[in-house]
C-alpha cells in the first residue's frame, strides 16, 4: 500500500518558532489555510481510500478542503499526533530546539530510550505512529492520505523505511505542506518514493515560516537555524503516483 504523508499546513507557533505540540492546539494562519486549500488540486488524478489525521485542529483544518473535495470523512487518530516537547512546550529558545531535534535524531539512528524532558522516548513515539499504520493497512486501503506533523513524520520515515538514512532526515526539511510517499506493508519493508518539502501550494520559504519541527537537523546543529536549501527525492519517484 501507499501512504502519503502531508504536514499540516502553518500556524501562529510555527510563525514565531515555538515547540507547540499539546492537544488541541491552534489553528491556521492565513497563509496556512491557502496551503490547506490548495490540497485538491495537488492529489489530481491519485485515488485515496481514506484521509487520517492527527487530534490536533491543525491537521483537521488542513486535512478539509482535500477531505471536501472527494467525500470523505477524515479519521482522526491519536497516535498520528506530534512528538510532545515535554518541558520544552511553547520554547523556542535554541537550546530547547536543539534538544528536542536531538533526541528525535538519536531515534532515526535507533537509540530508542531517549527521552525527552517531561515527554516522550522513541519507543512511545514509534509505538503510538506504528499503531495507527498497522490500523490503516489492516483496512485492505490502497492508498492513504495521512495529515500529521513535522517532528513525527521525519522520526517514523527515517526509523521505518529501508531507503532513507539518518543522515538524509537531518540534512532535508519539511515545509508546511510538504509531501513524503512512502510504500509497502507493515511489518515487512517500507520504502520512501518521494521526499518533497516544499509546501504543497508553492509558496516562497522567505514567507512560510515552517516553524522548528520543519528546519533540517543539521541547520541547528551548525547554530544558524536556517535551512540547507535542499529538498531530495527519493530513488524512485518524481510525483505522488510513482
Amino acid at each position: 500500500m501507499r501512504l502519503i504523508f502531508v504536514r499540516h499546513g502553518q500556524t501562529p507557533s510555527n510563525v514565531q518558532h515555538l515547540l507547540d505540540t499539546a492537544v488541541p492546539g491552534p489553528g491556521l494562519t492565513e497563509l496556512g489555510r491557502e496551503q490547506a486549500a490548495a490540497l485538491p488540486e495537488a492529489f489530481t488524478g491519485i485515488d485515496l481510500s481514506a484521509i487520517y489525521v492527527s487530534d490536533l485542529i491543525r491537521t483537521h483544518e488542513t486535512a478539509a478542503a482535500l477531505a471536501a473535495a472527494r467525500g470523505l470523512s477524515p479519521i482522526e487518530r491519536g497516535g498520528l499526533r506530534e512528538i510532545s516537547a515535554g518541558d520544552f512546550e511553547m520554547s523556542g529558545t535554541f537550546e530547547a530546539i536543539s534538544a528536542y531535534h536531538e533526541a528525535t535524531g538519536a531515534w532515526v539512528s535507533g537509540d530508542l530510550d531517549v527521552r525527552l524532558p517531561g515527554g516522550e522516548d522513541g519507543h512511545e513515539v514509534l509505538g503510538r505512529f506504528d499503531e495507527v499504520v498497522s490500523e490503516i493497512c489492516g483496512n485492505g486501503h490502497d492508498t492513504v492520505a495521512v495529515v500529521s506533523h513535522g517532528a513525527v513524520l521525519r522520526t517514523w520515515v527515517g526509523a521505518r523505511a529501508t531507503n532513507i538514512s539518518a543522515d538524509f532526515i537531518a540534512t532535508n526539511f519539511l515545509s508546511n505542506t510538504g509531501v513524503i510517499v512512502v510504500e509497502g506493508t507493515f511489518g515487512q519493508e517500507w520504502r520512501t518514493l518521494m521526499w518533497d518539502g516544499n509546501p504543497i501550494g508553492g509558496f516562497p520559504y522567505d514567507d512560510a515560516h515552517d516553524g522548528p519541527a520543519g528546519d533540517s537537523f543539521r541547520s541547528l546543529w551548525r547554530g544558524n537555524g536556517s535551512r540547507l536549501g535542499v529538498s531530495a527525492a527519493a530513488d524512485e519517484a518524481e510525483r505522488f503516483g510513482g
